[in-house]
């Protein structure tokens, strides 16, 4: 096993910050990390196995707050693509679905909000509310919502707040592309992180927020 060392080949790294920041993730990541082949590399070694390991868990990655499935969920204020002020706690009597994606007009986030635009009529049977959270500005998602005729509120997390708050935020910057549902006593019933260069699937993101409101009912 070939030793590792973050000092080097530091392209990688800002090669993945680029691809991050536009929504897509390069393949390469997945296997790479900075590399040092010389024998005196001994501080930062780590092996391909343990980033095998990063990977598997990221989901799980909190790193700032405590928001795991069965505890309340903290409550917030964004402000909407048109400027209006979102609280979570004022949707307290219903389900409501956190979309968090990477970032405004990137190839995988596009198809990912355009899919949810496509299947609207189902997510509102569910009663449930749901919504978009990126970093972007207020004015960024008013232009990616009109651009692609975009019916769910996109929250404007511009300072990373929230992301942070429910322990999404990327190693890159920006925030995961993670789903949380939150049932209407305001307890978390489902959280999942996926990779940028995947997207979670609409079925599965319905059947969580039906589950989410069952669960309320027992």
């Amino acid at each position: 096993m070939r030793p590792i060392n973050v000092a080097t080949l530091r392209r990688v790294e800002i090669g993945e910050a680029i691809h991050q920041f536009s929504g897509v993730s390069s393949p390469l990541s997945l296997f790479l990390r900075p590399v040092d082949f010389s024998p005196s590399a001994s501080e930062n070694r780590f092996s391909y196995k343990a980033h095998e390991r990063d990977l598997q868990t990221m989901s799980k990655a909190r790193p700032d707050g405590s928001t795991e499935v069965g505890e309340t969920a903290p409550d917030f204020e964004l402000r909407d693509a048109t400027g209006k002020t979102w609280r979570l706690s004022n949707h307290r009597s219903k389900v409501v679905a956190l979309v968090f994606y990477p970032k405004d007009e990137t190839p995988v986030c596009t198809k990912q909000m355009c899919s949810m635009r496509d299947r609207w009529a189902d997510y509102e049977a569910t009663g449930a509310e749901v919504v978009g959270v990126s970093v972007g500005s207020v004015e960024s998602h008013k232009r990616f919502a009109e651009h692609h005729n975009l019916p769910q509120t996109l929250l404007a997390d511009e300072k990373g707040e929230v992301t942070r708050l429910f322990g999404v935020k990327s190693l890159l910057g920006g925030s995961q592309r993670a789903v949380i549902v939150i049932d209407p006593t305001g307890v978390i019933r489902h959280r999942k992180s996926v990779l940028p260069i995947f997207r979670p699937g609409d079925d599965e993101v319905i059947d969580a927020i039906k589950r989410a409101a069952g669960s309320s009912e027992a």
